[in-house]
């Protein structure tokens, strides 16, 4: 089973970059997106086999989630059921037999760090969330988690310490969820890999030089460890300022 998760921003201007293209080579089992920046009925997709649910943003052009899968799941489920989280249109759940699987968008921090508060507060609560799911049954949640867990995980980190998405704050809310029994599937696989990006800004040809983060995630239940075959990064599939990124289940 291939699953695969991508920040699109912006899902328009990432269908005239390529967007169907690697959906229609890669053929996902499912595939989640965030920052689609969309409102219902701005866009009409025809994907043959794929089921679609959309989670939309009260503010226009902001933020957003998606969800295409092949398989329907047994329920599906918008949000956090926390009223002020689920404005935003940041997360879809969808329940299949097995497992749960959560595409999520976690709120950036802001570059003046206006929003570390409120983050905080956001991650606690997601984490209750999925830890809640998970007494159910295994739970499986990717996406843009705008943070890089550790100084590997992104090209220099010395000069960005303390800076949004690589605060001491939020790598401390990411630990936590290691520490609950969770698996950042990539470092499962390739704990010492070093230039391993899935975003670049788009300033000072940093995707060129490959100088980027590792902030999109595939994370597991601990009871997923004998499922996982591989996680994939794609870094050279273009149509972003963040690349795809994968998991393959047994």
């Amino acid at each position: 089973m291939k699953l695969i998760s991508w920040n699109v921003n912006g899902l328009r201007a990432c269908m005239n970059k390529g967007f169907m293209d690697f959906l229609e080579r890669e053929s996902p089992d499912f595939i989640g997106l965030q920052e689609t920046k969309l409102q219902a009925g701005q866009i009409e997709l025809e994907l043959p086999g794929y089921h679609q649910y959309w989670n939309y943003a009260d503010k226009k052009g902001y933020s957003g989630t998606a969800v295409f899968a092949k398989e329907e799941p047994l329920n599906v489920y918008y949000g956090l059921d926390i009223d002020v989280h689920d404005h935003e249109g940041r997360v879809i759940t969808l329940e299949y037999p097995d497992f749960f699987c959560t595409t999520v968008y976690v709120p950036n921090a802001k570059e003046d760090l206006s929003r570390l508060e409120y983050r905080q507060v956001w991650e606690d609560d997601f984490l209750s969330y999925q830890r809640e799911l998970e007494r159910k049954k295994p739970v499986i949640w990717c996406g843009d988690l705008n943070v890089a867990h550790r100084e590997i995980d992104l090209k220099n980190p010395r000069s960005n310490r303390g800076h949004a998405g690589f605060t001491d704050e939020e790598r401390g809310k990411f630990q936590a969820a290691v520490d609950a029994g969770f698996i950042d599937t990539y470092r499962h696989f390739y704990p010492d890999k070093e230039g391993a990006y899935s975003w670049w800004s788009y300033r000072f040809h940093a995707r060129e030089n490959n100088a980027g983060w590792r902030i999109d995630y595939f994370m597991t239940s601990a009871s997923l460890a004998d499922r996982l075959e591989d996680a994939l990064i794609y870094a050279d599939v273009q149509g972003s300022d963040h690349c795809p990124v994968g998991l393959i289940l047994r």
